[in-house]
């Protein structure tokens, strides 16, 4: 029997491109709406004349722009996403990958708002040049007329340029529309560049310190179209006769279909569009500073030979679920600067613990300052979900080990709890470190699941293999003499360290000969370029009978 249901493994990437799909189609529709509102709208036509395509080029992007700012902040609204991952029984797991998703979602909408800033600042450059030519007479008697409307008030004019010493310049730099605009460029210019990869992770603070100019960038917004420099007209509709009037200039005023054209400035709108998600991402950050005042207490800290740091806190009223993590704060290193780094700690247990390498700058001067240190989360991941499965994949590379050190603690007290709720009955767990001292601080642990694995008959429960990617001639001459020795010359362990990379076809064949009919989770706290090569052999391994073997990728996203 033949069963035409779609892999689960390909399923999870569509939900990612569908979701991009979605956006994508309500930016379309939201452009071509506005568009073709100021391209064909008879309020606009005396403006339109005035500035050709280039208002329709204008106001659709910014329309957009509303949308995409409208989105922004919700996927970095963490305490938000934790609640809707972690409390509502509607979020099942399609749901849950998405949000998993939120920083690429963040950036994405990031590139849209840059692309369409782009284009509103191209058009409303040729918008004043319009409207400066219109007002020189440069063009025909009606862009003329039209720009010398006025009244005693000076609030019914169409073209804000009203006098002859007014320069497009002047125009840009004296309006609140244009001064609002040049701050909220400047600002956008700098958070999109500094969040480039090569800046971010080599200059972290300045990363840091610019992306805060949103800030700027929203107050700008919400004051920007204040200035109402597009004007409609709002004397348009019948009896007014467009079609009769615009070529008889001379008849305006005098017959009553073709009263004196009146003009005013849309509402504002864009404050009504992005209010909400600003109260939301106020609210996240109160309560950020509220667990922030918050006491943290040392219960232990331990300085690895490998230039890890393992610390670990206490504090007040802290809960927390496997693979979650934390921002880390060190007044004394920077009062503004939070780093993420992922819990080792069993919920279980009466403290939560995070291991920190030094990689750099703020980590270097933590490891020699731990006396203030601030915690603001815990905040959601895709490890959360390990529980979910029959069978777990557990792939760690370097430091990226951290949050299979939580689920380990964490399944093992389940075990010893004789939780009912404990789903998982098997676990592989991989994990690839470029130096051998890298495995010294985890090796502790594996150690104590191995013995007490054994001695409770569980010792086929956890199949870890240990992989070294570099090594020196000595290293290797050192594992030869003693290759014949009971336990590992590196770790200590049982389990031989295996040198080289996985062969990741031959390890997910295991997977599936020993479980042939399991829905296998496989989690990855690694690089990019290995989450693609796991999320492609989970596709490729999963079996399109239903009642066989379903590989689901799942990657941690800080």
């Amino acid at each position: 029997v033949h069963y035409n249901i779609p892999n689960p493994a390909v399923l999870v990437i569509f939900s990612w491109l569908d979701l991009q799909v979605v956006w994508m189609a309500i930016n379309i529709f939201i452009f071509v709406w506005f568009y073709f509102l100021y391209d064909l709208g008879d309020r606009f036509f005396y403006t339109r004349h005035l500035l050709g395509s280039a208002l329709a080029w204008a106001r659709a992007p910014a329309a957009v722009l509303n949308f995409n700012c409208l989105l922004i902040l919700l996927p970095v609204c963490r305490n938000l996403l934790s609640l809707v991952r972690g409390s509502f029984v509607c979020c099942g797991r399609t749901m849950r990958k998405q949000l998993d998703k939120n920083i690429s979602f963040h950036k994405l909408v990031a590139y849209m708002i840059g692309l369409m800033t782009a284009v509103h600042i191209i058009a409303h450059l040729l918008n004043v040049e319009r409207y400066y030519n219109s007002w020189h007479g440069e063009y025909d008697a009606l862009s003329m007329a039209l720009s010398r409307l006025n009244d005693s008030g000076n609030t019914t004019y169409l073209n804000p340029i009203r006098s002859t010493t007014t320069t497009p310049n002047l125009l840009v730099f004296t309006t609140i529309a244009g001064i609002t605009g040049v701050i909220i460029t400047l600002a956008l210019i700098l958070m999109i560049t500094s969040s480039m990869e090569v800046i971010r992770r080599s200059y972290f603070e300045v990363f840091w310190f610019t992306h805060h100019l949103f800030i700027v960038f929203f107050a700008g917004l919400v004051i920007h179209g204040a200035g109402r420099i597009v004007r409609s007209q709002t004397n348009a509709n019948p009896p007014y006769n467009i079609t009769f009037c615009k070529d008889h200039i001379e008849d305006w005023g005098r017959k009553k279909m073709c009263p004196v054209p009146q003009f005013a400035g849309g509402f504002p709108q864009t404050w009504m569009w992005v209010i909400g998600p600003m109260v939301l991402y106020v609210c996240e950050r109160l309560l950020r500073f509220i667990r922030y005042i918050q006491a943290v207490k040392y219960r232990k800290i331990v300085i690895r030979p490998s230039k890890v740091l393992e610390l670990q806190l206490v504090k007040n009223g802290f809960k927390m679920d496997v693979g979650q993590y934390v921002f880390l704060n060190c007044p004394a290193i920077s009062q503004l600067e939070w780093h993420p780094f992922t819990m080792t700690s069993a919920p279980e247990e009466d403290f939560f613990s995070v291991h920190i390498r030094s990689v750099g700058d703020w980590t270097q001067k933590l490891i020699s300052i731990v006396e203030q240190m601030g915690v603001d989360g815990p905040f959601g991941t895709a490890s959360e979900d390990v529980f979910d499965y029959e069978v777990a994949m557990l792939v760690g590379a370097g430091i990226g080990v951290t949050p299979f050190a939580s689920i380990l603690k964490s399944i093992w007290y389940k075990f010893k709890d004789s939780n009912p709720e404990l789903r998982t009955r098997k676990i592989y767990f991989y994990w690839l470190c470029r130096e051998t001292h890298a495995f010294e601080w985890f090796a502790d642990l594996l150690q104590v699941l191995e013995r007490e694995m054994e001695e409770r008959g569980m010792g086929d429960f956890l199949t870890y293999k240990l992989y070294l990617t570099g090594w020196d001639p000595s290293h290797a001459t050192h594992v030869m003499v003693h290759a014949d020795a009971d336990t590992d010359v590196v770790t200590g362990l049982k389990q031989k360290t295996n040198y080289g990379r996985p062969n990741w076809d031959k390890e997910f064949e295991q997977v599936c000969q020993e479980n042939p009919t399991s829905v296998v989770g496989t989690f990855l706290c690694g690089p990019v370029v290995l989450a693609t090569v796991l999320s492609k052999k989970c596709v490729k391994y999963t079996d399109v009978d239903p009642r066989k073997t379903k590989f689901y990728f799942n990657k941690e996203n800080f």
